[in-house]
């Protein structure tokens, strides 16, 4: 089978998913690049291989590793590095995203959130969900946090389009974006050294000598939490409008009890697809039983944790949008050492989105028919390119 499957919608996963779940839960399948790996799709089989350590990151970003995109994975990135290298930079990292910290964000994400909704009503009654609100608060609140200053943020934004690509970029262009995000945030990192402030950047660079940070993994450090900060919030906030939207009695719901709010969020990472399968790809560093198959050392290992969160034997009633889903165990944000960092960072901006946009707009609903919206296809994240919306 080849890899990305096509959907006759590019929000839902790909029906492929759900027959893969029943007689072939470890499918071999063909990648972009043309390499090869075995397709993870039921949600035991995932939990599993996200927290086995005979499937390794750091393998996956060796020389000649099978991949997914044109260019080879960064071998100096917490996101491809194992333990105890991982563990390390992590538990650093990790001081930024405890839940307190988090929400202590709370009242300054509200503040950009009403900040855009004001502006989008103010242009008059249709708007750009994408554009007016998703996107700008992603970026903003991910570079606040970080302490990347305003007039830097439109680069970056073009830089990590390119970056994620998949298809429709040549492997030229994605490196050239590469070098660009490591030469702003190298010149940014030494300016914070030279004058720190109240952010992350400034914090890790002025760490003591026993858990300073190389100027190759701080670089490389910036450049993954402000592309997945980014790209992951905006594309999670405005999938999970268009499916609100596309279930006026669930959106009812949440209009008339705000309390379901924490419910919701959680059903709607479930619900709302991002990752093209959901999870990075992993290769395996011994021979690993998995779903009935041996995966031998050297195989790559590509999660579905887009199938997984749809699984039947977890889920009652999976394919059904349902905010007051409990219990609600998905792996919208991994499972094991790599789980996300920053997920309670995304429920915040999340719930936060959700609140103002239907608090301001209440007769909120779509400006045009579902198939004519449209949706990135060249990235390992997806969502719409545009939201357009009418109150």
């Amino acid at each position: 089978m080849t890899f990305p499957p096509e959907t006759p919608v590019p929000f839902e996963p790909a029906p492929v998913f759900r027959e893969l779940r029943g007689r072939c839960p470890v499918a071999p399948v063909r990648l972009p690049t043309g390499d090869h790996a075995w397709l993870v799709t039921g949600h035991a089989d995932n939990r599993a291989l996200l927290a086995d350590v005979r499937l390794s990151r750091a393998a996956a970003a060796a020389p000649g590793a099978p991949r997914a995109r044109a260019i080879p994975l960064e071998r100096d990135s917490m996101t491809t590095m194992d333990p105890p290298e991982h563990t390390r930079l992590r538990g650093l990292v990790m001081r930024a995203f405890t839940a307190r910290r988090v929400e202590r964000l709370r009242p300054r994400v509200e503040e950009h959130v009403a900040a855009l909704l004001d502006t989008m009503a103010g242009a008059g009654s249709t708007g750009d969900v994408v554009a007016g609100l998703a996107r700008p608060l992603a970026i903003t609140v991910i570079c606040e946090l970080l302490g990347v200053p305003k007039e830097d943020r439109e680069g970056f934004q073009e830089w990590s389009e390119t970056y994620l690509a998949v298809t429709g970029a040549t492997p030229e262009a994605m490196r050239e974006a590469g070098d660009l995000l490591k030469g702003f945030l190298g010149e940014l990192v030494e300016a914070k050294r030279r004058e720190p402030a109240d952010d992350l950047l400034s914090a890790l660079a002025a760490a003591g000598d026993d858990e300073r940070l190389s100027p190759s993994e701080l670089v490389t450090l910036g450049v993954t939490l402000l592309v997945a900060g980014y790209e992951t919030a905006a594309n999670l906030i405005s999938g999970a409008v268009f499916a609100l939207l596309r279930h006026p009695e669930q959106l009812a719901l949440l209009r008339s009890d705000p309390a379901v709010l924490p419910d919701a969020v959680e059903e709607l990472l479930r619900y709302t697809p991002l990752a093209v399968t959901g999870g990075t790809i992993r290769v395996a560093v011994a021979d690993v039983p998995l779903g009935g198959t041996v995966v031998k050392a050297g195989e790559a290992v590509l999660p579905a944790t887009t199938s997984a969160n749809r699984d039947p034997a977890v889920f009652d009633r999976p394919d059904e949008l349902d905010l007051t889903r409990r219990p609600n165990p998905h792996l919208a944000f991994g499972h094991g050492p790599h789980h996300c960092l920053g997920a309670q960072l995304a429920r915040l901006e999340l719930g936060a989105a959700l609140a103002g946009l239907l608090g301001r707009f209440p007769d909120l609903r779509l400006a045009a028919p579902v198939e004519e919206i449209p949706w990135a296809r060249s990235k390992m994240i997806r969502g719409p390119q545009s939201l357009p919306v009418a109150w």
